[in-house]
């Protein structure tokens, strides 16, 4: 089951706040809440502060997850909670009997600084644990049964996935809320790039067509998983910051006010007839279907790419590039693959930029079928 939400105008006056809060999508009591939006609107700083603030309160610890173990070291992993340490955060939640925190081997502590004394003193227990999905079969025998929390911090990526990356995700959920069902997730992210696995995976169809100011909820069988998305109204208009963003460039919207990013992609140079078609392929992805046609038009010969609206008809010979595995001869999952003459003359398009496309949607699509397409494992066969 799917609805929309759309925030009221009390919702809409709390949007005008400074920074991001996570009281509207808390209010939908959902298992997963994932929220994206502009880089630097406060998601991660209000998703850690929700954690503090619930093991001052009741003991219970969280989880915060990176895709790679370089995001949990050093420098990194010891300013995680730097903005809340500099504004008296800390002081506040603990009363005054913290200041500062202390981190230790994928540990945070809450602790005491003395100035004097340049010295820490941590406390005995961590209210967080730091896990990355790459190493995440490390994790398989470890317990984690006071972690009540989740944070997936920077799901979003403009570049590679991890190989099964969703499953990956799934199994280190499952090595921490093991047999429980009293863990709330948060997946955070800027909005980079809407062609997600995650979003593929979960099922959560209306992603790409969603307003900023929304909340989605999906409801998956009875008494299953409930996931709120949230894709963040822009929270100040006209930032101070902006100045330095202000540059002829789309995709600098995304930093100041959370649109999608896209980048540019060349469009079709000329127009053509079907006559001028020599070939037809398709690439299926994402629930999208698109179909390149390879155009030769006087001495122009390119391959031009656009949406498909309606289905493959004889999907019993046509090339076809998809993710899932077919047994079907016509069906490869490589679009730069060699392995036959007809493949070989599609990636001979792309070896010398001879690629157009119908918008620049459309770019975003091929590109994220390349990159994942080049890292992704056998998968089960149809």
């Amino acid at each position: 089951m799917f609805h929309v939400e759309h925030l009221n105008e009390t919702d809409m006056k709390q949007e005008k706040s400074k920074f991001y809060s996570l009281t509207k999508i808390l209010n939908k009591k959902a298992d997963y809440n994932i929220i994206f939006g502009e880089r630097s609107n406060g998601k991660t700083y209000a998703a850690l502060l929700y954690g503090l603030k619930r093991f001052v309160a009741t003991g219970e610890q969280f989880a915060y997850i990176r895709r790679w173990r370089e995001d949990l070291r050093g420098k990194r992993a010891e300013n995680l909670f730097s903005n809340h340490v500099a504004n008296g955060a800390i002081e506040e939640i603990t009363n005054g009997e913290c200041n500062a925190i202390f981190y230790l081997s994928g540990k945070w502590y809450l602790a005491k600084y003395d100035a004097e004394k340049k010295k820490y003193y941590p406390q005995g227990t961590p209210f967080c644990y730091g896990f990355c999905l790459s190493e995440q079969e490390h994790e398989k025998s470890s317990s984690y049964p006071n972690v009540t929390t989740i944070i997936f911090d920077e799901f979003l990526t403009r570049r590679y996935y991890l190989p099964d990356e969703f499953m990956l995700f799934m199994n280190l959920l499952s090595t921490i809320i093991r047999q429980r069902d009293n863990v709330k997730v948060f997946m955070l992210g800027n909005t980079i790039n809407k062609y997600c696995p995650y979003f593929s995976e979960m099922g959560l169809k209306q992603v790409t067509n969603m307003e900023q100011g929304t909340i989605d909820i999906y409801k998956f069988g009875q008494g299953g998983a409930v996931v709120a998305v949230e894709y963040c109204s822009t929270i100040v208009k006209q930032k101070a910051s902006n100045k330095y963003f202000c540059f002829d460039n789309q995709n600098l919207q995304m930093i100041t006010g959370g649109k999608w990013e896209l980048a540019a992609y060349p469009h079709l140079p000329t127009k053509y007839t079907p006559k001028d078609v020599l070939f037809v392929y398709y690439i299926v992805f994402n629930e999208v279907i698109l179909q390149g046609n390879i155009i030769q038009k006087g001495s122009e010969n390119f391959t031009y790419i656009h949406m498909k609206t309606t289905h493959i008809k004889d999907d019993d010979n046509a090339l076809i590039y998809s993710l899932e595995m077919n047994g079907k001869p016509n069906y490869k999952r490589k679009l730069l693959s060699t392995a036959t003459y007809i493949e070989a003359q599609v990636t001979k398009y792309f070896a010398t930029d001879k690629v157009f496309y119908q918008n620049n949607e459309v770019g975003e699509i091929v590109r994220n079928y390349l990159m994942t397409s080049a890292r992704t494992n056998i998968v089960s066969v149809k």
